[in-house]
C-alpha cells in the first residue's frame, strides 16, 4: 500500500493561492524572497525521491508549463521522471508524462491507486483536491511550509467539510529566512 503526503508552501494564515494581487503573486512569487538553500534542502529531505505525484488539473497545467524545461536542481529529476496522476475531465489533454488519470471517480481512482505496490504519492498545490482527501481520510502524512506572511483571501489546502483530524509531529525545522518546515503523520479522525 503506498502512503500519501500532502506537501504544502502556504502562508501564516493557510492560505496557498491568494485571491488578490499580481499574476505572479497568485502564483507562489510571495514566497520567493523567503527561498534559501537551506528550505530546499529540508523540503528535499523531507519529500523524499522515488514518488509519483497526485495532482489537480490547475496544479499539473501550471507544472506542465514550467518542470518539463528544468533539467538540473534538486527536484527537476524526480518531478519531471515522476507519474503524474492528474484529476481532470479532460484526459486526452494530458501531454507532460508519464502521466495517469484517475479516472471519472477522483476518490475511487485515489483509493485504487494507493492500495496498490509503487512509490509513496505526493500532492502539491492542489487547493480542491487536498481538502476532498483530507475529508475521505486518504492523507497519511502532511509537510508544511509555513511562510512568514499573511495574504489574506484566497484558496488553502484546509477548507471544505474536512472534518476534525489529530495529526502527530514527526519533526520541525525553521530556516533562515524564518520559514517553519514541518512534518505531521496522520492519527485518527475525531
Amino acid at each position: 500500500m503506498r502512503k500519501i503526503k500532502v506537501c504544502a508552501h502556504i502562508s501564516m494564515d493557510g492560505i496557498i493561492r491568494p485571491d488578490e494581487g499580481a499574476d505572479d503573486f497568485r502564483n507562489g512569487a510571495w514566497s520567493t524572497p523567503f527561498r534559501s538553500p537551506a528550505g530546499a534542502a529540508k523540503l528535499a529531505e523531507k519529500q523524499g525521491s522515488g514518488y509519483d505525484l497526485l495532482l489537480g488539473r490547475t496544479t499539473y497545467d501550471e507544472w506542465a508549463g514550467f518542470w518539463p524545461a528544468v533539467k538540473d536542481g534538486p527536484f527537476a529529476k524526480d518531478i519531471n521522471g515522476a507519474t503524474k496522476y492528474v484529476a481532470t475531465h479532460r484526459p486526452e489533454s494530458l501531454a507532460w508524462g508519464p502521466v495517469g488519470n484517475l479516472g471519472t471517480d477522483v476518490i475511487e481512482g485515489i483509493r485504487r491507486l494507493k492500495s496498490t505496490d509503487g512509490p509513496d504519492l505526493v500532492v502539491w498545490g492542489s487547493t480542491t483536491l487536498i481538502p476532498v482527501m483530507l475529508e475521505q481520510g486518504l492523507v497519511d502524512e502532511m509537510l508544511l511550509l509555513v511562510y512568514p506572511v499573511l495574504l489574506g483571501p484566497g484558496k488553502g489546502p484546509f477548507t471544505g467539510k474536512i472534518g476534525a483530524r489529530e495529526f502527530a509531529l514527526i519533526d520541525s525545522n525553521a530556516t533562515p529566512t524564518g520559514v517553519v518546515v514541518s512534518s505531521y503523520r496522520h492519527v485518527r479522525s475525531l
